[in-house]
């Protein structure tokens, strides 16, 4: 039962961590450990120190801390607890994390990839009409498990909630039912990996293949990694609302997100660039570009009807206000949610594909 009551019985990390008389230590270094400390601040929350894997220990120093390795605080501190500041999605590596778990008390917060705000209880009542207008549109229910779990995490930081509702990512394969002629929209197709576990899923049998990639370096193993491909296209750019140059975050890796200070990179609609030819799948996992990128797209959903893979975890709205847009274009979609094995709640997919035969798309 997707409820108001048992959300607001639950404890929150926040108050956790703040109340907690046990020494509370961060794991992890880098830009998660700097949203922490100022979640840590805006909170009073005090931090004993931070620690790595001990391979990855140093002597170094990170916001001030020296850096221990998690053997040496153990050696001196009897019972601690631990917040996790990285993400995890490797199974060597979330073992590991569930090995210290059992140990040690493990909170695994919830912050936004992209933007500000915290999923906080106040953040719940004040969108709860929208969570359970989405709860209520799910189409099985594995999707309103994972929903409800995935918000009692966001309130908790309890890694037990995202074991009980992951699913293995041959679901998506099955709720998506490719065919042998299928023309594939990936927005954010990184250097290619998306692209291969699509041709992998259809045998290598498609239509065509649009692959966007913004990232310059990225976009070059794009174009390698598909080379020996038939009719793919890659293009450097940006999926997003309007056609217009944008300024992204300078750094590699996968994710070139939007930013104030960077580089300057074209932006482009899905709907520009197909011009009317046909789409039936489209993948979003555009570093809380999300929504610019759906509305980018409506043209084609509209039109075309594809089956969608959206990322639901960038912002902190995305997981009611994407599935709300969807719903708003074409009600005739079913709508899907999955979360894969990953710490925090990363790789969550809306999906979405049609109730009946498209009788009435255009061709």
């Amino acid at each position: 039962m997707f409820s108001l009551e048992y959300f607001n019985s639950l404890t929150p990390y926040v108050e956790l961590l703040k109340d907690s008389k046990l020494p509370i230590f961060v794991w992890g270094m880098g830009d998660g450990c700097i949203k922490l400390f100022d979640v840590f601040d805006r909170y009073g929350i005090p931090c004993a120190g931070i620690f790595a894997s001990d391979e990855f220990v140093r002597d170094k120093t990170f916001l001030g801390h020296r850096i221990h390795s998690l053997s040496e605080i153990e050696s001196r501190i009897d019972d601690f607890i631990i917040v996790l500041a990285f993400g995890a999605g490797y199974k060597s590596l979330i073992d590991k994390i569930d090995g210290v778990a059992k140990r040690h008390k493990l909170i695994v917060p919830d912050m936004p990839v992209v933007g500000g705000g915290l999923f906080t209880k106040e953040y719940l009542r004040e969108n709860f009409d929208s969570l359970l207008r989405v709860y209520n549109l799910l189409s099985d229910e594995r999707s309103r498990t994972c929903f409800e779990k995935l918000i009692e995490y966001r309130i908790t930081g309890e890694i037990s909630c995202l074991k009980s509702c992951e699913s293995d990512p041959s679901e998506a394969v099955g709720i998506l039912s490719f065919g042998s002629d299928e023309t594939y929209a990936d927005l954010g197709a990184y250097t290619g990996d998306t692209v291969a576990e699509f041709v992998d899923a259809v045998s290598g049998k498609y239509r065509r293949i649009y692959a966007f990639e913004p990232n310059a370096r990225n976009f070059r193993k794009l174009k390698e990694n598909t080379a020996h491909l038939d009719n793919v296209e890659a293009i450097n750019a940006a999926a997003g609302d309007e056609n217009r140059m944008i300024t992204v975050s300078a750094g590699g890796g996968r994710m070139s997100r939007r930013a104030d200070k960077g580089v300057q990179i074209m932006q482009l609609t899905l709907d520009s660039v197909l011009n009317g030819d046909k789409c039936s799948y489209i993948k979003y996992d555009v570093e809380g570009a999300e929504m610019s990128a759906v509305c980018g797209s409506e043209k084609t959903i509209l039109e075309r009807r594809p089956k969608l893979c959206i990322a639901l975890y960038h912002r902190v709205a995305d997981i009611f206000e994407i599935p709300l847009k969807i719903h708003e274009l074409c009600p005739e979609y079913s709508l899907y949610i999955r979360h894969f094995p990953y710490y925090p709640a990363w790789d969550t997919n809306l999906y979405a594909v049609l109730k009946q035969p498209r009788n009435s798309i255009v061709t």
